[in-house]
């Protein structure tokens, strides 16, 4: 059986001083690019995803000048710009695919994007034959959330490496990591 690492929107309008930064991030990309040198070599493939949203609509109501912070969010990783960059204490060496999601629809998982060439994340698993997901990244109560449950649902075994995780608040982020237990997640 073979292995892949899910690294999940690591970008600067997650990490601090972005537009939706969450307290954290900066050490959750410093963590993942240790992981990357010590473990790299343990995974078949890893795969780094980035929302990589529309500049000039709302994204299928994704972005909104009023946000609820649920469905609807301020403006963030805009593709092209500066905040949809990866963090750059993130060394993506490693990384062998990297996948794009939110482009002018709302998008948490990383099962969501593709790559530039249109593959899907189901379909790198499959080709590789993984099984296991260890998964890392931004946001704990979001996108890791949703990338996890994803994972679970297309029959993988997921361990959630929660010292290379941030969520946007600690209650929210507790929830998140219980419901993933429940779902069949290890949190490690």
């Amino acid at each position: 059986m073979s292995a892949a690492l899910f690294i999940v929107d690591v970008q600067n309008d997650f990490t601090e001083g972005g537009a939706l930064g969450v307290d954290g991030g900066d050490a959750v990309a410093e963590g993942i690019t240790a992981h990357l040198k010590d473990h790299a070599d343990e995974y078949e493939i890893i795969i780094a995803s980035r929302d990589w949203h529309d500049g000039d609509n709302d994204n299928g109501g994704h972005f909104a000048g009023e946000p609820d912070f649920v469905d609807t969010w301020p403006v963030h990783c805009v593709a092209g710009s500066e905040g949809a960059e990866y963090d750059p204490g993130l060394d993506t060496s490693a990384v062998t695919h990297h996948v794009k999601k939110g482009q002018g629809v709302p998008a948490y998982s990383l099962y969501e994007g593709a790559t530039e060439e249109g593959r899907t994340v189901g379909e790198l698993l499959e080709t590789h034959g993984v099984i296991d997901v260890d998964v890392v990244g931004i946001a704990t109560d979001h996108c890791v959330r949703a990338s996890v449950l994803d994972a679970i649902e297309h029959g993988r075994h997921v361990r959630v490496l929660t010292h290379l995780i941030a969520g946007v608040t600690p209650e929210t982020s507790e929830r998140a990591l219980a419901e993933l237990g429940h779902a069949g997640a290890e949190i490690s």
